[in-house]
């Protein structure tokens, strides 16, 4: 199976939603985040969402990206080939209630690779008054498919800052992943695949067990640097950036290792990797930058 380059830069219909206080609060609870900037009405400035909780936002328009590529469509059959590979989330500020984002994206990449195609989809969401509220460069990859053609469009997308050769993590956290976990969080995001809820499809496509979602374990990697790094305020946070590589499941423990800090004009690089419980990296290239 071949997927050529011609794609790139194909458009996608815009996507449209209004945010409720409901919806930010129970992303938040799906990863057990107590944050009072999460919870707390009464703050003066409000309520904000988790920063994670872009990607429940953008997960419809993924889910049906056939339904909005404007133009030429992928197959169907290359469709069921693609995993979550990467994510990278730019904060221009964080999402609130009652904001109404229209999210605009395209095709910004696609990229030979030794596992099959790497696929990059640029989503920019702008609130009621057209100002940006994040920009998500979310990567697929198409297991197996080969790439019919010269990689297109690496040179737009976000670069991250060199990491320091670091041999031992600055801090690590250990965090219990409850069995239930998977079952949370899907109902609490709405970001729903089967592999994450049904041991019957698992086994299906191959897996020992359902595993828990990529974006959850991400979160929980944010929840923590976040409350260590950030002075426990989101609204600190910038961008974040990180590669799934291997499979929790659920009933396990996951270990989050800050593995270096560094500074750069006025704002801090921090850079981690989540392990499994054997010990195997779920998240590498990790990737964090907070306000100094």
């Amino acid at each position: 199976m071949k997927i050529g380059t011609e794609y790139i830069n194909t458009p996608l219909k815009d996507y449209s939603v209004k945010i409720h206080w409901r919806n930010t609060m129970n992303y938040a609870a799906a990863i057990n985040d107590r944050n009072p900037y999460y919870f707390d009405d009464e703050r003066n400035d409000g309520i904000v969402a988790p920063p994670m909780y872009a990607v429940a936002i953008t997960w419809p328009l993924i889910e049906n990206i056939r339904d909005f590529m404007i133009g030429k469509k992928f197959s169907n059959r290359v469709m069921t080939t693609m995993v979550h590979y990467s994510e990278h989330l730019a904060f221009h500020r964080l999402i609130k209630p009652s904001d109404e984002l229209t999210i605009k994206g395209r095709i910004a990449a696609i990229l030979p690779h030794r596992a099959g195609t790497y696929v990059i989809i640029r989503l920019d969401a702008l609130d009621q008054n057209e100002a940006p509220v994040f920009t998500e460069h979310i990567g697929g990859m198409l297991r197996g498919v080969e790439c019919a053609g010269e990689a297109k469009g690496e040179e737009n997308l976000p670069k991250l800052p060199q990491e320091k050769d670091n041999s031992n993590p600055l801090w690590n956290e250990t965090i219990k992943i409850d069995k239930l976990q998977t079952f949370l969080y899907d109902g609490c995001t709405n970001i729903f695949f089967p592999i994450h809820t049904s041991k019957k499809f698992a086994h299906m496509v191959g897996l020992s067990d359902i595993i828990l979602q990529g974006t959850a374990t991400l979160a929980y990697a944010v929840k923590e640097i976040t409350n260590k790094e950030a002075k426990g305020n989101p609204e600190n946070i910038k961008a974040i950036a990180c590669n799934f590589t291997g499979m929790v499941l659920p009933g396990t423990d996951i270990e989050i290792h800050l593995k270096n800090r560094s500074k750069l004009e006025g704002d801090v690089n921090l850079f981690f990797e989540v392990y499994n419980n054997e010990h195997k990296k779920a998240i590498r290239n990790g990737y964090i930058k907070i306000k100094e």
